[in-house]
């Protein structure tokens, strides 16, 4: 799924694009509880966000942190299983992507919530860096 926008002329890195797994998806926007859609699908990063957004929502920081760290390490995993070296593009247009970036962005703002200056500002910088179009949507 390669788009002359993905391409990079002058040889860096490639963007890596997620394998879709519509189930979590699909059960979230149906209404299934996040907690009901986390506890069956565990390495699905869109739950673990949604929870994320739930918790600090509800003023519930610390256990945003948790929810949104434990879907950044399960992003980490597929990114890494997918062919990511580390760093580079990791498209926010390619839903699958998603989960991975709000995890990131969650970590980012529960991180300074709770002052954790250092990990908020590399996780801001790390989303950037790998999509300045979630960066756009979720910053604001």
């Amino acid at each position: 799924m390669t788009t002359p926008m993905d391409q990079n002329l002058l040889g860096g890195t490639p963007p890596t694009y997620l394998p879709d797994d519509p189930a979590p998806r699909t059960e979230l926007a149906d209404g299934t509880d996040p907690y009901v859609v986390a506890a069956a699908h565990p390495t699905s990063s869109l739950a673990w966000a949604t929870l994320a957004d739930l918790a600090y929502e509800d003023d519930r920081v610390v256990e945003s942190y948790a929810y949104a760290r434990v879907g950044y390490h399960r992003g980490l995993d597929l990114l890494r299983r997918n062919g990511w070296k580390g760093h580079g593009p990791v498209p926010w247009e390619h839903e699958p992507n998603r989960g991975f970036l709000r995890c990131l962005h969650a970590l980012a703002r529960a991180a300074a919530a709770i002052g954790e200056d250092d990990e908020a500002t590399r996780c801001t910088l790390f989303l950037r860096d790998s999509s300045a179009a979630a960066a756009a949507a979720l910053e604001g």
